[in-house]
């Protein structure tokens, strides 16, 4: 890879927007090119996110094949995430695709089967994980072990049936768009869990609206987490460790900062050892760019095996709440 890295955004919707945005913020970072369905969508989004060399592109299947392009951002519904990987992928390009990385672990396993197939670097963009906040977190020197963990994500969903988070055939439901930061949260907090019991609330489309999870984790920690699409939830998390509390106070999926109150003592500020590119979008795609002057095909901050645990983690949980797509099969 060269200085600069092109990268390539596929579809044109709210977090292409954002990611685009954040882009800009990436040292040795330029939007190449954009693909959508529609040559007036690619246009728009190169003319608001581009420069004079942005190339705008009337497909997908155009967008791959830009030689200009070094990367390919999915930003499509996750229930086309496959597809769209394999396109990348035989076109030649790295992948960063938007979480969750599909809609069921077969998927996710056959995608990263595909990338080590091309010999092509994937990694989910798992943003949280990239946060300079969340990573600093993490360090049990500093904070102790983590015995409990309590997260939250939620706001109310009012829009059409056919929205990408109310439609079935779009992987839609709050455990796969929300609930997966909850569960990320306490699988980078407390490890992979050897437990998970849930219960939802679903629609009569059969998604599920609101879900609770609890977990067991390694050692005897537990977490309480929660998703929802009908409520406005307060989106904090908080960490008990055997020495003080945490608590990450708004926004804990792509926090700005984090408070330690170690027992008996003052309240800290905790902010992370990097600066956060925007809004925290711009973090994950430097994680990319690093990895692959490296020479890397999976990411340390977000590794396949990571990645996989998360899906088989919502399988488990769609699978006690009752939630299936056509994707899951007979």
């Amino acid at each position: 890879m060269s200085d600069t890295c092109g990268w390539g955004v596929l579809a044109t919707g709210r977090i292409a927007r954002s990611f685009a945005t954040d882009l800009r913020e990436v040292p040795g970072a330029r939007l190449a090119a954009v693909g959508s369905r529609s040559q007036e969508s690619a246009d728009a989004f190169a003319r608001e996110y581009g420069d004079a060399a942005t190339t705008a592109h009337a497909s997908y299947a155009a967008l791959v094949q830009d030689p200009a392009v070094d990367v390919v951002y999915l930003a499509s519904p996750h229930s086309m995430h496959l597809e769209h990987a394999r396109m990348a992928f035989e076109a030649g390009k790295h992948v960063l695709c938007e979480k969750p990385l599909t809609l069921n672990t077969a998927e996710a396993e056959e995608m990263v089967a595909l990338a080590a197939r091309h010999d092509r670097f994937l990694m989910e963009a798992m943003w949280m994980a990239c946060n300079p906040v969340i990573r600093a977190l993490q360090d049990p020197d500093r904070f102790g072990t983590p015995r409990q963990v309590h997260a939250d994500l939620g706001f109310v969903v009012d829009r059409p049936a056919t929205d990408r988070l109310l439609d079935p055939a779009l992987g839609a439901g709050a455990l796969l768009d929300m609930g997966i930061y909850p569960l990320t949260f306490a699988h980078l907090l407390l490890g992979e869990p050897t437990r998970l019991a849930a219960v939802a609330n679903l629609s009569e489309s059969g998604i599920d609206l609101d879900v609770a999870v609890a977990g067991l984790h390694p050692g005897g920690a537990i977490s309480a987490l929660s998703a929802s699409m009908t409520s406005v939830s307060p989106r904090t998390a908080t960490v008990a460790t055997d020495r003080g509390t945490l608590v990450v106070p708004t926004q804990f999926h792509h926090p700005t900062y984090a408070e330690w109150t170690p027992v008996g003592g003052e309240t800290e500020r905790i902010e992370g050892a990097e600066p956060l590119l925007g809004s925290g979008l711009g973090n994950e795609a430097a994680e990319v760019q690093r990895c692959l002057r490296e020479g890397l095909r999976e990411s340390p901050l977000v590794p396949h095996a990571q990645t996989l645990s998360l899906m088989r983690q919502m399988d488990d949980i769609r699978a006690q709440v009752g939630v299936r797509y056509d994707a899951d099969g007979a």
